[in-house]
């Protein structure tokens, strides 16, 4: 690692690490590698549970459906405890989120080299391993909750009374323009921070690995295992985190005033 970043330099190595197999241009322009490993985090995380459901058995639970079983436990006490209407969508939703954004954030603790020396080998110029690094992915999944967020405000509210909302809260109809401005500011608020959070979080941590395999081979582990350890933690709190604001947002949608 440290002869291939010396004899490409650093700024020019950290570059490579973090550009993504590309095709198209412009606004039309796919990310190859996010798509890619979004899809096969997605099938992974499907085929496990689906193996822990077929599986499954009243009597004495084995390891793997005793540790779904503790993870769908854990999601649903966040949604009974954050959730206050009626929606059989919103467990199902959380648990995937949560264990997709997870699965996105655990690429980042395979060796930064490892995945892109595979790909070179067969002839993938770049291969940004970490579909969390992308704000294209992050931004993918904020805006597809926003979009929900909207549909059950209006759902739920019906189109007037969403519009009452937006027009007449918090300051009553005297200050229409005022409230809608705050409304909509605090409405594409939503998006933009669940997308960003997770993005500059996982963006960081990727760097400092990348960082880290700059330096001389007798050190990095020495920096890399303890780094590794802490954002294990890093990695889950941002799964967790997105998981429960999707909650919150989504049972404010769904409160009728």
């Amino acid at each position: 690692m440290a002869t291939e970043a010396h004899a490409e330099g650093a700024t020019g190595y950290i570059i490579h690490h973090l550009t993504s197999l590309t095709v198209g241009e412009g606004f039309w322009s796919l990310n190859l590698d996010t798509l890619f490993f979004s899809v096969v985090l997605g099938a992974l995380f499907i085929w496990f549970f689906k193996m822990a459901a077929d599986r499954a058995t009243a009597g004495v639970p084995g390891l793997v459906q005793n540790f779904v079983e503790m993870l769908i436990e854990f999601v649903d006490t966040q949604v009974k405890d954050s959730f206050h209407g009626k929606n059989k969508l919103i467990s199902p939703l959380a648990l995937t989120i949560f264990c997709w954004v997870f699965l996105w954030n655990f690429m980042d603790l395979f060796p930064v080299d490892i995945l892109p020396l595979i790909g070179s080998l067969m002839g993938i110029e770049y291969l940004r391993v970490v579909p969390s690094t992308d704000l294209n992915a992050t931004f993918a999944m904020s805006i597809s909750v926003f979009c929900l967020i909207i549909f059950y405000s209006i759902k739920v509210k019906g189109p007037w009374g969403f519009a009452k909302e937006l027009m007449f809260q918090p300051f009553g109809p005297w200050l229409l323009p005022f409230n809608l401005l705050l409304k909509l500011v605090e409405e594409i608020a939503k998006p933009i921070s669940l997308a960003l959070r997770l993005f500059g979080n996982l963006y960081a941590g990727e760097l400092i690995f990348i960082l880290i395999a700059l330096l001389p081979c007798y050190l990095q582990p020495v920096l890399s295992f303890p780094w590794a350890i802490f954002h294990i933690l890093i990695i889950t709190l941002q799964a967790f985190i997105f998981m429960v604001l999707t909650i919150v947002y989504l049972s404010m949608a769904h409160e009728d005033h």
